[in-house]
């Protein structure tokens, strides 16, 4: 019997495959499996195309716009208190398409979406603060229910004629209220943790202020270098110019080779080409000074300020003084700490009880007015008492202490290496100012004296592009150090989280 069944089953699936080979040699094939298979396979089917809500859009418009007003409110004080000689209010509409660098660091600080983004994320920890005091205030329960219940009798006959129904109707409305008296501080702790988490989040959206104020320097003065990196090409196409017309000019009369044309015709090609790099240098950034404000629009707009040529008055002792006293990464550490500290006295509290108040009250019957009743009471009572989960609880967080305490530390160590760094490139691009600034001058002197002995027929070609490209690359030097020395003076001024001051002294 069972060789007959599989002998079945086999012959079956032969007469299956074998009706649909045929079907698909004759075009045959069912059209559900040919869309089957030409169905494209998504990971993850778009989502239908839904109606738009045009009233709900612009209600959602406006409270965006109020929660950006109030964040740059709160980003212009906490920007303030660290810089308060520099007024933040201000306009892009004000400037006519110029800015200072000032200008550019105050709109960052009212329009970039980091800093929005780090002060929302604070306001949603001090939220925490006031949800941990909250076990202090009462909780309220109210309601109301009616019930009618049709009662199962089991009596005589006789006995339920005398009943005047069989149903019972309740209606009971009700109030009630429980009250925390004293926990034996821990809902304090848990308070104390959430403001250090606070104040942590405070000081991390400083961070955040002086990081997009830091990317807002570097991008305003990469843009300054640009503009000047464009110039000194331009006067290289210029020198080029002159040059070809020189040798042109003296190649008719036979004092130079034709080579010398070809030479100079050269030379001002690969000068045109580097312009135009320079060109799309500039362009890009300026694109990167936008972004860096949060602004699409200031790509536009006209530099007021040059790279800074005064000398920084700065030394070590004072600098890391200043980083441990003002650095908002190190005093977000350390709030960290201390948070982690109030979390192991909140652990430890855990086993002591609860001391509270409660009272109801209810009224209702058969009717809403039959009857009342009240009660109210103070209890002691432990809640979900487990030993060994709130042993376990104090070893975890005693644990979360002391790795806040190896960060701390870890961040103290960071800040001191930061500012050593950047005091040392502080001080290794000032002195090669000085060296790229005597280069200047020397290979400013020898493309004068090549020019004028090219111009005379006594210098040659080749003689004044080593010339005039060594003049070049001593203005980029010197440019390029100048530009190193003051992003080195911002990035002091982030890693110790306050500003420098500049002296009278020339570069």
């Amino acid at each position: 019997m069972k060789k007959f069944i599989n002998m079945f089953l086999i012959c079956s699936l032969i007469s299956v495959c074998g009706t649909y080979t045929a079907a698909k040699e004759k075009g045959e094939v069912p059209l559900n499996y040919i869309a089957k298979k030409d169905e494209q396979i998504q990971i993850i089917k778009p989502e239908k195309h839904k109606k738009v809500n045009l009233r709900r859009q612009r209600k959602q418009n406006v409270e965006n716009a109020k929660t950006k007003v109030e964040s740059s409110r709160e980003a212009e004080g906490m920007y303030e208190t660290k810089f308060p000689a520099i007024n933040s209010k201000i306009e892009y509409t004000d400037m006519n398409g110029e800015v200072t660098l000032s200008d550019c660091i105050k709109l960052a600080i009212t329009h970039h979406p980091a800093i929005m983004s780090a002060i929302s994320n604070a306001e949603i920890y001090k939220s925490r603060v006031g949800q941990a005091w909250s076990n202090y205030f009462p909780t309220i329960n109210a309601g109301i229910n009616y019930s009618r219940n049709d009662m199962l009798m089991t009596m005589s006959n006789s006995y339920m004629r005398m009943m005047s129904q069989k149903y019972n109707m309740y209606y009971m409305p009700q109030l009630s209220a429980d009250l925390l008296l004293f926990d034996f501080g821990k809902t304090k702790a848990i308070a104390d943790s959430a403001k250090r988490t606070y104040e942590a989040s405070r000081f991390d959206a400083e961070t955040s202020i002086e990081l997009v104020i830091y990317n807002v320097k570097v991008a305003y003065y990469n843009l300054v270098f640009a503009e000047i990196q464009k110039t000194v090409y331009e006067d290289t196409v210029k020198d080029f110019e002159l040059q070809l017309k020189q040798a042109k000019a003296q190649y008719e009369i036979g004092r130079k080779a034709k080579i010398d044309v070809t030479t100079a015709e050269y030379n001002l090609g690969n000068a045109k080409v580097n312009l135009i790099r320079a060109k799309n240098t500039l362009e890009l950034a300026a694109a990167e000074l936008a972004n860096a404000v949060g602004i699409p629009e200031l790509e536009n707009v006209i530099l007021k300020d040059k790279l800074n040529s005064k000398e920084y008055d700065v030394n070590f002792k004072d600098l890391l003084a200043t980083a441990e006293a003002s650095r908002p990464a190190l005093l977000s550490a350390k709030k960290q700490m201390d948070a982690a500290e109030m979390n192991v006295r909140s652990a430890k509290r855990a086993f002591t009880p609860d001391i509270s108040a409660f009272g109801s009250y209810s009224q209702g019957g058969r009717q809403i007015d039959a009857d009342y009743g009240y009660q109210v009471g103070v209890q002691l009572n432990y809640t979900a008492l487990n030993l060994m989960l709130l042993k376990k609880q104090v070893d975890e967080m005693t644990a979360a202490y002391k790795k806040a305490v190896a960060d701390y530390e870890q961040q103290r160590q960071n800040v001191y290496l930061e500012v050593k760094s950047a005091y040392i490139s502080l001080l290794n691009s000032h002195d090669s100012l000085g060296v790229s600034k005597l280069a200047l001058q020397q290979a400013k002197e020898r493309q004068y004296q090549a020019f004028r002995r090219y111009q005379v027929g006594l210098g040659d070609a080749i003689e004044f592009k080593d010339a005039e490209n060594s003049y070049l690359n001593a203005q980029l030097d010197y440019y390029s150090n100048l530009l190193n020395y003051n992003i080195n003076a911002a990035e002091i001024e982030r890693v110790i989280g306050a500003p420098i001051k500049e002296s009278d002294i020339d570069l």
